[in-house]
């Protein structure tokens, strides 16, 4: 393809593109990155102009952004995530379980009490039914400056932390936040709002897939092991 066939193609798309987002506007409201990323769908995509309204799905639209409609999941179980190694992981896997989200970082304060209290709760009440996730973050000071993969499993070995399920780093704050962080932080906020504050916060997560609690960074994992026991 030449640079003129390439440009023809490029407009013809945009027009495309303009046309949809005009019949779609009353349907629904698209926030500026949704409209950019419709944009980049036209221009990528091999669509045609004579193409209508109901053949453009609003879910697809609504799925364009980076965030997804995380405000309309019912539970953790309609999301999927990414475990150290890069993998795709439906956490409906964990249906049933009693969940302790954690974002965790090896360089924190906290690190050394969190690592050992929460091998503790797992080796207490993981034949029970107790999972702990783990989402490695490195937005608080870089404290979380080991990369994914078998550095950060070595890293939690040589921790002598054995913390149940380890998931790539993430943001947990920020426009960036993984999807399941927002949904966490819309369901239970934190004293001074929602945003994560520091390392080590935890979200309790019932055997329905829903946030039950939230406990600052300071919270020793053990002082949760009333309100885990009451839900297993």
């Amino acid at each position: 393809m030449n640079l003129r066939q390439f440009q023809s193609i490029t407009k013809q798309a945009f027009r495309c593109y303009t046309t949809r987002a005009r019949v779609l506007a009353p349907a629904i409201e698209l926030s500026q990155i949704q409209r950019q990323n419709l944009r980049y769908c036209a221009l990528i995509l091999p669509v045609g102009c004579a193409a209508t309204a109901s053949q453009f799905s609003t879910t697809a639209a609504l799925d364009m952004s980076s965030g997804g409609d995380y405000k309309n999941a019912t539970s953790i179980y309609e999301f999927t995530v990414k475990d150290t190694h890069g993998n795709d992981v439906s956490l409906d896997k964990y249906k049933g379980k009693v969940l302790l989200v954690v974002n965790i970082a090896s360089k924190c304060g906290l690190t050394k009490n969190n690592y050992k209290k929460l091998t503790d709760l797992k080796e207490k009440y993981g034949e029970r039914g107790l999972v702990i996730l783990n989402f490695p973050c490195n937005q608080f000071n870089s404290q979380m400056p080991e990369a994914d993969g078998e550095a950060m499993v070595c890293h939690l070995r040589d921790s002598k932390a054995d913390i149940g399920e380890l998931f790539a780093k993430i943001d947990v704050n920020g426009d960036n936040a993984d999807p399941l962080y927002k949904y966490l932080k819309s369901k239970q906020t934190g004293t001074l709002g929602s945003g994560i504050k520091w390392n080590f916060t935890k979200f309790l997560i019932n055997k329905e897939g829903i946030p039950v609690n939230r406990y600052a960074p300071t919270t020793d994992p053990m002082d949760i092991s009333k309100d885990i026991e009451a839900l297993l």
